[in-house]
Order: structure tokens, then C-alpha cells, then sequence
């Protein structure tokens, strides 16, 4: 454990991939991965977490962490049913959805929940638009369709380092980051 933050935060989510970018930007903590399926409501990012976290029994700091995906030309859809949504259509299914229009705006919402010494929640969003074919092979979910503002390559296009520079998720962990370095 590490010295400096001698503090152990139990991320519980099945998602490596979460557990990597949370390891890369929560530096100087040890990330431990409760590989647990937890009950999700119907509900906001923000909501699905805080109300994981009062259900959840486990010890210690723990962390929740849930994505939404909201694309513009499909009234915000997929939203909080991202992770359902990329398991049962895919990339492939949207970019046929969205068809060759031009309005391909969406964004990235995080909201990652920690219980210790009381419940908060750390937000990130990060904006772009939907390529019209998947591209790259690194990240998940939605990382090879999606292009972050300011770019002309998709997440999946990145590497971890230059993906954590910019997502949703590295913006909400940062700010728990920050949190958790001036509380202890």
C-alpha cells in the first residue's frame, strides 16, 4: 500500500477496463477490483450509483461507478441504458441507426459514487460526435464509434494515457482524486 495515500478503495464493478483508467488516474491508491454485480434502477448515472451504494454491504471506501451515452439525433438515447444497449445492438446497430445523417453529436456522462465518511458523487462529461464506421482496436463499449470534440480519431484510436487526458471518466476519477487527497 502506498505510503503517501495509505488507502485502499474496493471498486465494485465486472468492468476491467473501468478498473485500468481507474488504476492509471487514481495514482498512489490501491484499486481493488469487487468483481460484483450490484442492483441498478432505471434512473440517471447519478442515481443508479447513489442508490447502488445504499444497498451495498461491503467494508472500506468503496466506489460505483455508472456511464451514460446520450446520442443527440436519437433524443439522448441510449442514456443510462448504455451498458444494456452496447451488449444487445453494438456499435454496429447505432451507426445503422444514425444512417448517414450529419447530426451525429452525443456525449459521455460519468458518475462515479463513493461511500466513505458519508455518500458523494464525482461527475465527468466529455462531448464529440459519432464516427460513421468503428474505428480502433483499444478501449470498450462505445470507445470505437466515438470522437471527443477537438479530435479527428476515435477513443478506441487512443491510447489509455491520451484517452485519460480527456474522457468522462478520467474527469470524474480526477475529481475524486483530488477529494480524496484533501480529506486525508
Amino acid at each position: 500500500m502506498n505510503m503517501l495515500f495509505p488507502m485502499e478503495l474496493f471498486f465494485i464493478t465486472t468492468n476491467r477496463n473501468k478498473v485500468e483508467e481507474a488504476r492509471n488516474i487514481l495514482e498512489g491508491f490501491e484499486i481493488t477490483q469487487v468483481d460484483k454485480e450490484y442492483p441498478e434502477i432505471q434512473s440517471s448515472s447519478e442515481g443508479v450509483v447513489l442508490f447502488a451504494l445504499e444497498h451495498l454491504k461491503e467494508r472500506g471506501p468503496l466506489i460505483i461507478e455508472d456511464t451514460s451515452f446520450c446520442i443527440k439525433n436519437l433524443n439522448g438515447f441510449p442514456g443510462a441504458f448504455a451498458s444494456y444497449v452496447q451488449k444487445t445492438l453494438g456499435n454496429k446497430r447505432i451507426l445503422q441507426l444514425l444512417g448517414d445523417t450529419e447530426e451525429r453529436g452525443a456525449y459521455f456522462e460519468t458518475c462515479i459514487g463513493l461511500s466513505y465518511k458519508g455518500k458523494r458523487v464525482f461527475k465527468g462529461k466529455c462531448y464529440g460526435s459519432i464516427a460513421f464506421e468503428s474505428r480502433g482496436s483499444n478501449g470498450f463499449g462505445f470507445d470505437p464509434i466515438f470522437i471527443p470534440n477537438g479530435y479527428d480519431k476515435t477513443f478506441a484510436e487512443m491510447s489509455l494515457k491520451e484517452k485519460n487526458q480527456i474522457s468522462h471518466r478520467s474527469k470524474a476519477f480526477r475529481s475524486l482524486k483530488e477529494y480524496l487527497e484533501n480529506i486525508i
